[in-house]
């Protein structure tokens, strides 16, 4: 499984939290069993307080997934995912 960081951004008026019908759509797609069935884990999310920028640590097989995955986000404004490592991972990369 790769790793992968994910940020998604929105506005203030575009922000689905707003409408309760939204927020609860948001919250049964970020489910596990809901990330499950796109081969997605999430292994943490957060959004910035006073803010309307989630981040999220997510493992899948590939980029594909993670996008598939994140794609209704993008109604709201901008996604990006990031392949990434552990920094267990990056270390032994290094030498270190």
């Amino acid at each position: 499984m790769a790793l992968f960081v994910v940020h998604h951004e929105h506005t203030g008026e575009t922000c689905p939290a707003q409408d309760p019908k939204m927020g609860q759509m948001l919250l049964q797609h970020l489910s596990p069993a809901n990330a499950a069935s796109f081969g997605v884990t999430i292994k943490g999310d957060a959004v910035v307080d006073g803010g309307h920028a989630l981040f999220a640590i997510v493992e899948a097989p590939a980029q594909e997934k993670v996008d598939q995955f994140f794609a209704p986000f993008a109604m709201a404004g901008a996604v990006k995912v990031m392949p990434a490592s552990s920094c267990e991972v990056v270390v032994e990369r290094q030498g270190c």
